[in-house]
């Protein structure tokens, strides 16, 4: 593309949901030109900052670069987005890497005309500049939408959430079950079959008591 700027399959503006197909889009990256449908066959965290070179945003990126190892475990690919230039990008990363000492091993696309955070609807209506554009989405080897979420500008991400979360997801499609709250990899899971009896209240009750007497043992 000549702007190496986003080609979204989708309305510009319009959110797309979990369960839906993340929108494609070719640009250009710290790691060259790359397209959203070049991750398909693993899993991808997509997430986006305001701007770089600020404090939140440096913060998160420090963390996500430690981590990375770890989502490459579980085959989990990590994309950054910033309104900013690639040039912009390139300094920040070199930024990182000589005050923090920690190379940051994964792409950071450039998105300076907003068409890539309009197409996921990061843009939030009547937004005065790109503030809004902290967003995260979870997409799976088929290019679908997994989980998404939202945080404020003066708000960094618990990276190691976000890592659970893609570990969750995968045994939830791996093993046809689901996970209780602050669940973590090797704890115990919940059958779904076991919710196939009694009335929505009682199940509720049955549940917390059975996590109750085994917290207690």
């Amino acid at each position: 593309m000549s702007d190496n700027t986003a080609s979204p399959s989708k309305t510009v503006g319009r959110m797309p949901m979990i369960g839906d197909i993340a929108p494609d889009f070719e640009c250009r990256t710290t790691h060259g030109v790359r397209r959203l449908s070049d991750h398909r066959g693993r899993w991808l965290v997509l997430f986006s900052h305001p701007a770089d070179f600020t404090p939140v945003c440096t913060s998160e990126f420090v963390a996500f670069a430690r981590i990375a190892p770890d989502f490459e475990r579980i085959g989990c690919d990590l994309l950054g987005l910033s309104v900013d230039s690639l040039f912009s990008h390139v300094a920040w990363v070199r930024t990182i890497e000589r005050r923090f000492g920690l190379a940051v091993p994964f792409p950071v696309v450039e998105d300076p005309s907003m068409a890539i955070a309009s197409a996921y609807g990061m843009i939030h209506p009547g937004a005065a500049d790109s503030a809004t554009v902290r967003g995260c989405f979870v997409i799976d080897p088929q290019g679908i939408i997994r989980m998404s979420c939202w945080y404020p500008m003066s708000t960094g991400r618990n990276v190691a959430e976000i890592l659970r979360t893609v570990v969750a997801l995968q045994v939830h499609d791996a093993e046809g079950v689901s996970t209780p709250e602050n669940w973590q990899p090797g704890e115990d899971v919940i059958e779904m079959a076991a919710f196939e009896t009694g009335d929505g209240r009682d199940v509720a009750e049955w549940f917390y008591q059975t996590r109750k007497l085994e917290a207690a043992e």
